[in-house]
């Protein structure tokens, strides 16, 4: 992947192929009622388009098309080697139009140029190819059984399938669901978030062009109240995937028990550990692991980890040297390739983020660096940090999903242990220590789905990714254990007669 200049990522910005309707059995098509809502850019304020607002009608034609598309066969009985190609062309197209949807997404998002070409040209195009090329190399089993009996236990898709993603990370949250349901042989309903659903509705044009059939993978645009409520309850929908708030998880789960009990897979929110431990070495680059792990990608992050325990005996300098990273951030323009920071996705979450920075300094906590808007057009926060935290401050346990890093002394593994665990989420940790017995004994008691040591990362495409308690269900994005989700189990049990 190769940067783009200033002046190659304004050119694109003025010839961008905005898709602004929904995409529902092959065709883009206006919302039945008309309704459309505004996309906004949120570094600059400036309407980007009107995008079709999709209500329970349109749920309702896309499920139609998406039912019909499943129980002809031509994607979900087609063979595994032709859903293989398909997709494998259409992660070289996700190449090939890898600019123009990073520059689209940097618009509809306010993420910088950087973060959205490393994203979408290299990980979502490779999460595709990956479950492109895991079609044909998953296998079924046969059961012990006598000679009088043939066991065969086989997986096949589940049906129709609702994937609901949010505004963070726009194209790969759908990527990580959108690949391994094709994969598997289901038909789509996708909604994106309503603050992002350009890159998404041309998504749609490039599976097309890469041979998706028509109306087994729709997008529909909309409201969560609307278009998300209106999935969650279609009686027709056999599994809805979601990624986004606790509170809206829950939701999702209500919507199932009073419609149709369709599986539901949850990702949601965290408030996940930076664990430093008293024998660990403040060189770069735990700094700038820290740094990261609170202000990447604006802090917009369910596994951000801005809850940063750091023992006692370390803080003083732990906190000079992380101060002065945070200043150091560029902050501003999210389409300048120098930007390391650009803007929050609204207004609203922008009130949201800032209100949690003025509790902390309420509550106790101390604001030494950051923590107030830019003077200029858009929704930027500068990189805001926090030290003598304690566990029951609001910014100690909820979850801000902003520029924000708080650090909370602990004493000792064991007090770092408790004040970790001590929280309703379970997504992600991180362990900075010399000691190998320590960072193992610490990631077997982590109540979370990830623990990353001695650096801050989520893993791979190749690594399940989802969380514990009120960060999630059982469900896994990324990894063969992904596929799960929208897969389903049937034995087929064959009475074998007597040969004569």
């Amino acid at each position: 992947m190769t940067a783009l200049t200033r002046t190659e990522i304004d050119k694109l910005k003025s010839a961008l192929p905005l898709r602004s309707q929904a995409f529902i059995n092959g065709d883009f098509t206006d919302a039945a009622a008309g309704h459309k809502f505004e996309s906004v850019n949120p570094a600059t304020e400036e309407l980007i388009c009107a995008v079709s607002h999709c209500h329970a009608e349109d749920i309702d034609n896309a499920v139609t098309a998406a039912r019909t598309s499943f129980e002809s066969g031509v994607w979900s009985r087609s063979a595994p080697e032709h859903r293989k190609e398909v997709l494998l062309r259409l992660a070289d197209l996700i190449r090939r139009h890898s600019d123009v949807l990073s520059v689209m997404e940097s618009l509809d998002s306010g993420k910088t140029i950087t973060d959205c070409q490393n994203e979408i040209g290299t990980e979502v195009a490779t999460c595709f190819q990956w479950y492109a090329e895991l079609i044909d190399k998953s296998f079924g089993k046969v059961a012990s059984t006598g000679e009088e009996a043939l066991a065969l236990i086989v997986k096949e898709p589940v049906g129709v399938v609702g994937l609901v993603v949010p505004w963070n990370f726009p194209l790969l949250m759908a990527a990580w669901k959108l690949a391994p349901a094709l994969a598997a042989g289901c038909s789509v309903v996708l909604k994106p978030a309503e603050e992002t659903s350009l890159s998404a509705l041309y998504l749609a044009e490039l599976a097309s062009e890469a041979g998706v059939p028509p109306g087994v993978l729709n997008v529909t645009p909309g409201l969560g109240e609307t278009a998300g409520e209106a999935i969650g309850r279609h009686p027709d929908i056999d599994v809805v995937s979601f990624t986004g708030s606790t509170e809206v998880g829950g939701y999702f789960m209500r919507y199932s028990g009073e419609s149709n009990i369709k599986g539901v897979g949850l990702e949601m929110g965290g408030k996940s550990p930076f664990i430093v431990l008293d024998d660990a070495d403040l060189n770069d680059d735990l700094i700038e692991n820290a740094a990261m792990a609170a202000f990447w990608n604006g802090g917009e992050n369910c596994s951000a980890n801005m809850r940063q325990l750091v023992d006692a005996s370390l803080v003083e300098e732990f906190l000079d040297r992380v101060v002065k990273r945070a200043q150091g951030f560029q902050v501003g323009d999210p389409l300048d390739p120098e930007t390391e920071i650009g803007s929050m996705v609204s207004n609203r979450h922008f009130d949201r983020v800032m209100s949690y920075i003025r509790q902390g300094g309420e509550e106790g906590a101390k604001l030494v660096s950051g923590g107030s808007p830019m003077d200029c057009p858009g929704f930027f926060i500068s990189p805001t940090v926090f030290t003598d935290l304690t566990p029951n401050m609001t910014i100690s346990r909820e979850e801000i999903f902003g520029p924000v890093l708080g650090v909370l002394p602990i004493r000792g593994i064991e007090e770092a242990l408790a004040v970790a665990k001590d929280t309703d989420y379970g997504l992600h940790a991180t362990v900075y220590t010399k000691d190998i017995d320590r960072a193992i004994y610490l990631s077997r008691r982590l109540p979370c789905g990830t623990v990353s040591v001695n650096g801050f990362s989520e893993g791979d495409i190749k690594t399940p990714f989802g969380g514990f308690k009120r960060s999630g269900s059982l469900a896994r994005d990324n990894g063969v254990e992904a596929l799960d989700q929208y897969l389903q189990t049937k034995t087929i049990w064959v009475t074998v007669g007597e040969v004569r």
